[in-house]
């Protein structure tokens, strides 16, 4: 039942509170990745295990997505938000204090596990309070996480250059008390629970998901490694395929599943989840190698081929703002089209040599360019087309969004990652991928008739 805010707190700084902490959790996603061979030389190790503070940071946020959505259907979006918090905010500042790079990757897992909660809860308050307004505040998520993806290599870069790898880290301390405070004295409390909801937490079900998520992504990390033998890859995906079928068989029996199994594969759900996976996941995936392309190919310093993603950024930030001014108009499907078909254009000039007298640079940024404008026009969509459905269960269904995103990411990465380990030609690898992505785009748009369509406030 959708409740009112606390008089006297404006929708507003109820939203304030959510967005920053979810700008805060995408900053955080960015911005090591700039830090990873001062931590190398700050910590003597090596760069792999440098590395492996990115890595352990995405296995701990994807296991962690849907055990968040179900704690916060338990608990309440109040609890687990302010919960949340406080475990990224603590393990943030055991990742700043740090002299151990085994202690560091551990603590990462943890500040992972503490920012998987902040999508689903925010999700849940926005629905829970916002009334007939809830479809446009949960829209304005998707000019926010841009906003942190190009902000966090910039603090990156500065701390690294000015003061000290910890600041990467340290500085989510301040942030973190802040959002606490803030959602302590803003955020509504959770309604009382009902029976349903009160049920103990389906375990068994937790641990199947949660090893066949952890397989999945072992198998994926160790694809991109040239020396690895496949029969280590076939026996992680095989235990990840084994126990997903268990998974998929246990929550049509047990009476109380972890995750509803109409949530995954039902009507609409199903077609959205596989939307959501190659419509942005696949994307976000490929448009992540943009810079290590635009070197390989043109010869672009690391400065130039990473402002790209800034291009990328801005304009699915701008992009997002007008499709949610114009999503009651427009509905789900109209937005998913065009924003398609913008997205296709783009992928193939990047998959095309620079044409026309036009520097490479220039071409490559317009190509990203595009590439965000169309993924930024068809987010407000898919993040309204699935809540809608179930709007009770909608930390869960956001939950689910989130990792369908990521496996998709991490799919398309690893994917990638193999074929330039074995084949050597960066370029034409990544090239070939981009309009290979670019067709399967165009196949896919058949999907769009089957999403479940709306017009105006649900």
């Amino acid at each position: 039942m959708t409740q009112t805010p606390p008089v006297g707190i404006p929708r507003n700084t109820i939203f304030a509170t959510v967005a920053l902490a979810l700008l805060m959790m995408a900053v955080d996603s960015t911005i090591v990745a700039t830090a990873l061979n001062a931590i190398q030389q700050g910590l003597d190790t090596s760069i792999n295990l440098a590395s492996w503070t990115i890595t352990a940071y995405s296995f701990g946020f994807v296991l962690m997505l849907p055990v968040s959505g179900k704690l916060a259907e338990r608990f309440g979006k109040r609890r687990v938000f302010l919960a949340s918090t406080l475990v990224f905010t603590l393990a943030s500042a055991g990742c700043g204090l740090a002299n151990d790079i085994y202690v560091l990757i551990a603590l990462r897992a943890v500040q992972a596990a503490g920012g998987a909660g902040f999508t689903p809860t925010a999700t849940g308050i926005i629905v829970d309070h916002f009334g007939t307004a809830r479809d446009r505040y949960v829209s304005l998520f998707s000019s926010i996480f841009p906003i942190g993806a190009m902000i966090g290599p910039i603090f990156g870069g500065y701390f690294v250059a000015y003061s000290s790898w910890r600041d990467v880290f340290h500085v989510n301390i301040p942030i973190g008390l802040v959002i606490l405070l803030l959602a302590w004295r803003t955020i509504p409390r959770d309604a009382g629970r009902t029976p349903t909801v009160a049920r103990s937490m389906d375990v068994p079900g937790i641990l199947l998901l949660g090893t066949s998520l952890l397989s999945g992504m072992l198998a994926a990390t160790i694809l991109g490694e040239s020396h690895e033998s496949v029969w280590t890859i076939v026996l992680f995906s095989g235990l990840a395929l084994a126990c997903l079928l268990l998974f998929l068989r246990h929550i049509r029996r047990v009476p109380a599943p972890f995750i509803q199994p109409r949530f995954i594969y039902g009507p609409s759900f199903g077609v959205v989840n596989l939307v959501n996976m190659v419509y942005t996941g696949f994307i976000i995936g490929a448009m992540a190698l943009v810079p290590l392309y635009a070197a390989n190919r043109y010869g672009i310093s690391a400065l130039g081929s990473g402002t790209l993603l800034t291009a990328q950024g801005v304009a699915a930030m701008v992009c997002s703002l007008v499709a949610v001014l114009l999503l009651r108009r427009t509905g789900y499907r109209m937005p998913l089209y065009v924003g398609s078909l913008i997205t296709i254009v783009g992928l193939v000039l990047l998959a095309l040599p620079s044409a026309g007298g036009i520097d490479p640079y220039t071409w490559l940024a317009f190509a990203a360019f595009l590439v965000g404008a169309g993924n930024g026009a068809i987010n407000p969509a898919m993040r309204n087309a699935g809540l809608q459905l179930a709007p009770e269960s909608s930390s869960m269904l956001a939950a689910l969004r989130s990792l369908s995103l990521q496996v998709g990411a991490i799919m398309t990465i690893s994917i990638l990652a193999a074929l330039m380990a074995r084949q050597g030609d960066v370029s034409l690898v990544l090239a070939w991928a981009y309009a290979v992505f670019a067709l399967v785009r165009l196949l896919a748009l058949w999907l769009v008739r089957f999403v479940p369509e709306e017009h105006g406030a649900w």
